[in-house]
């Protein structure tokens, strides 16, 4: 599984990229045909305490699955996007199992 991640508008500390890969790695017990992973870290120029955004795409095969949150830190968005991305492979994952018989 090839991971990219890359942050848009600042610069992305080494505990935040390995909380990030950390928590990617943890996607792989739902779906174990993760092709690969981009990240998207962004912090948005507004007045909005919500302004950190998480956005991943994730290729499996067939398929890109886009997930995007917002939140006050890039750890909760990037909790949220994970929690969200884990049900969207459970249920690429049962689409297969149910194809495939």
């Amino acid at each position: 599984m090839k991971v990219s991640i890359q942050s848009v508008n600042f610069n992305a500390d080494k505990k935040l990229v390995n909380y990030v890969e950390k928590k990617i790695k943890g996607l792989e017990k739902f779906y174990d045909k993760i092709i690969g992973v981009e990240v998207f870290l962004k912090v948005q120029k507004t007045s909005d305490k919500e302004n950190k955004i998480s956005e991943f795409k994730i290729t499996i095969p067939g398929a890109d699955l886009i997930v995007k949150k917002e939140h006050k830190t890039f750890e909760e968005a990037v909790s949220l996007t994970i929690l969200s991305m884990k049900r969207q492979l459970k249920k690429s994952k049962e689409k297969e199992r149910v194809l495939q018989h």
